[in-house]
């Protein structure tokens, strides 16, 4: 599943740092938080890693 904004796809990034370990889960906040409680790492993964250039800052 793609990203839809590049805002989720931060989010995701940030999420997916702290499931690996590389980033504190107490830094964490509103949609990264969320998305690292119920997400997998396969997941965040899809979503952190699409291409961000065609994508609108937030979702509409």
């Amino acid at each position: 599943m793609p990203a839809q904004s590049k805002a989720q796809q931060q989010a995701a990034g940030a999420a997916l740092s702290a499931k690996r370990g590389e980033a504190n889960k107490s830094d964490l906040k509103g949609a990264s938080k969320e998305m690292y409680e119920s997400m997998t790492e396969e997941e965040l993964e899809d979503i952190a890693s699409t291409e961000h250039e065609n994508l609108p800052e937030k979702k509409n």
